[in-house]
């Protein structure tokens, strides 16, 4: 017996030691990389042939449609124009034409078992994950204008062999008083800001197939809850996001908390978004030394990725006044209100060397430059924002470049449009970035990056094409009212590791906790 108690704390103490090895790997990243709704891969896939071309005056039109009417209907800004394109859909034995553009980014994701892939649309505005499943009103396949039939995979929890119903007494569900009994399904209902727009069904749990960012990349299954999505209505059917929706909020409900609930990543997630278009999303990534940091002004009720700014320079004139802005992901250009909207375009135009051009109510943007058909480059003023905390934030590409090769027009416009309501940093001010949502500190951190550090863990399914930028390259420059400024900070790889020390640590006190047996 004797023996026997001596050994026991070695037992328990290897014993912890696996679970601490465990708490290592679960506190590593995973991810997988996303494309923009314009990028090759996505088009290749939704076969999109009749939009706009990259960079027209009509691409630009289309892109801020789309914010206006998926993103920024409800949140004060109405949808103008005509919202229709020549692309169907087939959903059932009906024809839907699609509205705008859709979500912004897409992404591959795998699901249950068999494993089934998803091309989603990510949204950091929402919250649940839904597939389109045993669906009743879903885009079950797509048509293009070609002729070209795509099908899309729809879940089912009877053809997988992990899935499992949600009750309703899950913590999760939300909708307890609409449950005959706490064993019943837990039914669903997502109401998005486009008017009409709605997924309903009922939760369930699977297994989501994820990759590690490491070189040497590992598998890793988490079961997760999702909507299993029956009825889809509004912009769904009209192919807002035909094959589910990836919500990254901050409510239970979303991935990046479930899989921190289960203790695999801490409660923190980025999305680096590299300038072709091609961009990577990483669960458990809380950034690195270095990394700009600034608090989330977080309300009570259905709480956003809301930040304070206190200072906006432009070309090294910088104003002091303060105003919040949500970073929303999925609206592609920077959406202000006075006094911030007025300060940063009149000044940037006070300091712009070309003619501006006021004569094309086709764009969003009021403040444009026309460069000659000779012109090889030119130079702009650098916009910076002032972070609350100090943090600087320069913007690496507050300009968009737009061409119209029928009249041999060519203009640089400031990528700013102006809202009544709401300030929304959009994806355009992003570009370049690696931006951290750590939900743990309640904290946006921002570095500049590449975006092209870490293996290609979930590539779309098909072969890519040769990237092409959204803007006509012209080689602008950067200036600072003639005088060189502060430069944006160096591009430098995203850094993404697994974090050891908290286990080290952990293992050295467990050693010293025995060491007295």
């Amino acid at each position: 017996m004797a023996s026997s108690y001596r050994n026991s704390p070695v037992c328990v103490l290897l014993i912890l030691l696996s679970c601490c090895a465990g708490c290592c790997f679960g506190f590593g990243t995973f991810g997988f990389d996303f494309h923009h709704r314009y990028s090759d891969p996505v088009k290749g896939i939704l076969a999109v042939d009749d939009l706009p071309k990259k960079g027209s005056f009509a691409y630009y039109s289309a892109l801020a449609h789309r914010d206006r009417y998926f993103r920024l209907r409800g949140r004060g800004l109405a949808a103008q124009g005509n919202d229709k394109t020549p692309l169907t859909f087939n959903a059932g034995n009906d024809t839907y034409r699609l509205n705008s553009l859709g979500f912004l980014h897409y992404a591959n994701v795998s699901v249950g078992r068999p494993a089934l892939s998803f091309i989603v649309a990510l949204d950091t505005g929402s919250d649940l994950f839904w597939l389109p499943c045993d669906c009743v009103s879903c885009v079950n396949r797509l048509n293009s204008s070609s002729g070209q039939v795509i099908d899309f995979n729809i879940y089912s929890p009877n053809t997988s062999s992990t899935s499992s119903k949600v009750p309703c007494n899950s913590t999760l569900c939300e909708l307890q008083k609409q449950c005959p009994s706490a064993g019943s399904n837990c039914p669903y209902q997502v109401r998005y800001l486009s008017d009409g727009t709605m997924s309903t069904g009922f939760l369930v749990e699977d297994v989501l197939h994820l990759a590690t960012d490491e070189k040497q990349s590992k598998s890793v299954d988490s079961r997760i809850s999702f909507g299993c999505g029956r009825v889809q209505t509004g912009s769904f059917l009209d192919g807002a996001a035909p094959n589910g929706l990836f919500g990254l909020g901050m409510d239970k409900t979303s991935v990046p908390s479930i899989l921190a609930n289960q203790g695999l990543i801490p409660n923190s997630f980025s999305m680096c978004f590299g300038s072709d278009g091609t961009g990577r999303i990483s669960f458990g990534d809380k950034g690195s030394p270095g990394q700009g940091e600034t608090p989330f002004s977080l309300r009570q009720t259905h709480p956003t990725y809301n930040i304070t700014i206190t200072q906006v320079s432009v070309g090294g004139s910088a104003a002091n006044f303060e105003f919040s802005a949500i970073f929303d992901s999925g609206t592609s250009f920077t959406y202000l209100n006075d006094p911030a909207y007025t300060q940063i375009s009149e000044t940037f135009n006070s300091l712009a060397k070309e003619k501006r051009e006021t004569s094309n109510s086709d764009l969003p943007f009021e403040y444009c430059y026309v460069l000659s058909q000779n012109q090889t480059n030119f130079e702009y003023p650098v916009v910076n924002l002032t972070m609350k905390g100090g943090g600087p934030f320069f913007v690496n590409d507050p300009i968009v470049i737009v061409s119209s090769e029928p009249k041999g027009l060519y203009l640089y416009c400031l990528g700013v449009v102006k809202s009544d309501n709401v300030n929304i940093i959009g994806q355009n001010f992003m570009t370049g970035y690696n931006i951290v949502f750590d939900r743990e500190k309640n904290v946006l951190g921002w570095k500049a990056s590449d975006c092209y550090g870490v293996n290609n863990s979930s590539a779309l399914p098909i072969p890519p094409k040769s990237s092409v930028p959204p803007a006509t390259a012209l080689n602008p420059e950067a200036t600072a009212g003639g005088i060189t400024p502060a430069s944006a900070p160096p591009i430098g790889s995203h850094s993404l590791k697994l974090h050891p020390l908290p286990c080290a640590l952990l293992v050295m006190t467990l050693i010293a906790s025995f060491a007295i047996f």
